[in-house]
């Protein structure tokens, strides 16, 4: 087939259209905005469009399938000239249905965690030589892509994002799927410029709990508000608990601990522990034994940006995260308050979604960053004029995040600055966006100078 995928420069699509090349097809794409590591990715496989924009031209009647991303809007010149060629259009999440319609399809779901639960039984299963698809919105050790889309797997592992599936298509993600198999793995507010009210929110994971099938099977973490909206609902299927996987820490290091006997991680924090026990459901449902799921967990690393390890000396470690939603943002954090104790920890975060943007959502930041010593939030003048948002001042987050040693700034350039005057070692460095700080990277060699 020809296929076009407009918004080719997404984390998933890009990884998308390599795989459909890959699988034999022929790919073109456009974007208004094409950044690292999707450019490079793109470039390498002769996939990255000569054309910065969204160009009518692109489109012609010798392409047999249109796959559009949610960065497209309605208002798109690609999308209307497809449309008046008739040419077939699908969203990204229609697309994946379509391909995985006849196999058994296990949807990840929940507010925080989903990249990471999503990795992890990719992980285990491959250990286990299992056949599978898989789609997830980062890169996992030991896979090349982020996307696998194969004839004969009998099932798929599919990150099931909440957001909508398109600019035309105003339905979430994961109910496009149709999940046999599905986690919640969390409720706590996000995506505030498509779900205004966190009642709103609640109801795309009601609609998720109810299209399960009576044969299939749902696992939700143990909180009230999961339990709010899945106890007293009439579900096809009884929904199966679940809170943090057993484990101890001993000298910073975490172990699982099955029967007594210890597994050491090389991934840490509770939250963590939340998630290998999501994980842990799945596994046990495809047949895993527990002890080979350990076992396996063994040699998980986490996903790109989901605590990454960027750098490490016995003064320094700093980490990257793609934390973003207030939950998110509190949960990394302690993860590394909890593995660093003793050390200074100094979190820089970035503002770069619509809602963390929003001057009405972010008092949901309130307390998020308590247990950081020396928080730094960055957001940019641009990112608010691309989304087409209000301005936001300085005071309006100082007083949302209500921390007495916050330091806010739109400069970029100030941050290095700042920590360099106030770095104690031994520190650690918690680097916090789903964005890229506007192209800004931490200069480790500076932070030395003044030892």
């Amino acid at each position: 087939m020809r296929i076009h995928i407009i918004a080719i420069g997404g984390a998933v699509m890009h990884q998308l259209a390599i795989a459909l090349q890959q699988a034999g097809h022929i790919v073109s794409g456009s974007d208004d905005e094409i950044f690292n590591p999707a450019k490079d990715n793109l470039k390498k496989y002769n996939l990255l469009p000569q054309n910065i924009g969204f160009l009518p031209e692109n489109i012609s009647p010798d392409i047999d399938l249109i796959i559009s991303g949610m960065h497209a809007k309605a208002n798109n010149p690609e999308l209307h000239k497809a449309k008046e060629l008739g040419i077939k259009i699908l969203s990204l999440p229609e697309f994946i249905y379509e391909h995985s319609k006849n196999k058994l399809r296990i949807v990840i779901g929940g507010s925080h965690g989903k990249t990471t639960v999503t990795g992890m039984i990719m992980h285990v299963c491959n250990n286990l030589k299992m056949s599978f698809d898989y789609i997830v919105g980062s890169k996992v050790n030991g896979f090349e892509y982020n996307v696998k889309l194969s004839n004969d797997a009998p099932f798929i592992i599919i990150e099931g994002d909440e957001y909508l599936a398109s600019a035309e298509l105003l339905i979430s993600k994961f109910l496009i799927y149709k999940p046999n198999i599905g986690i919640i793995n969390g409720i706590d507010w996000d995506h505030a410029n498509v779900f205004p009210t966190l009642d709103i929110y609640i109801e795309q994971f009601k609609k998720f709990a109810e299209i399960i099938p009576a044969d299939g099977a749902l696992f939700a973490v143990d909180e009230p508000i999961v339990h709010s909206i899945l106890d007293n609902n009439n579900l096809n299927v009884s929904p199966q608990y679940y809170s943090t996987f057993p484990y101890i820490v001993d000298n910073g290091i975490f172990y699982l601990n099955y029967q007594g006997k210890l597994f050491p991680l090389q991934i840490f924090g509770k939250h963590n522990m939340q998630n290998i026990a999501a994980a842990h459901c799945v596994c046990e449902y495809l047949g895993i034994e527990t002890q080979s799921f350990c076992e396996a967990m063994m040699s998980y690393k986490s996903a790109e940006k989901r605590l990454e390890k960027y750098f490490e000396n016995e003064n320094l470690t700093v980490y990257r995260d793609f934390a973003h939603a207030p939950s998110k943002v509190k949960a990394t954090i302690n993860a590394v308050r909890e593995r660093y104790p003793d050390r200074q920890l100094i979190s820089v975060f970035e503002l770069h979604t619509y809602s963390s943007l929003n001057k009405n959502f972010i008092p949901q930041y309130r307390n998020s960053l308590e247990n950081a010593d020396l928080p730094i939030v960055f957001y940019s003048k641009h990112a608010l004029t691309l989304k087409q948002l209000p301005d936001l001042s300085t005071q309006d987050i100082l007083v949302a995040f209500d921390h007495i040693n916050l330091f806010v700034t739109t400069d970029i350039n100030k941050i290095q600055n700042y920590i360099n005057k106030n770095i104690k070692f031994p520190a650690v460095i918690l680097l916090m966006s789903s964005g890229n700080f506007d192209n800004w990277q931490l200069n480790i060699d500076e932070l030395f100078k003044k030892q």
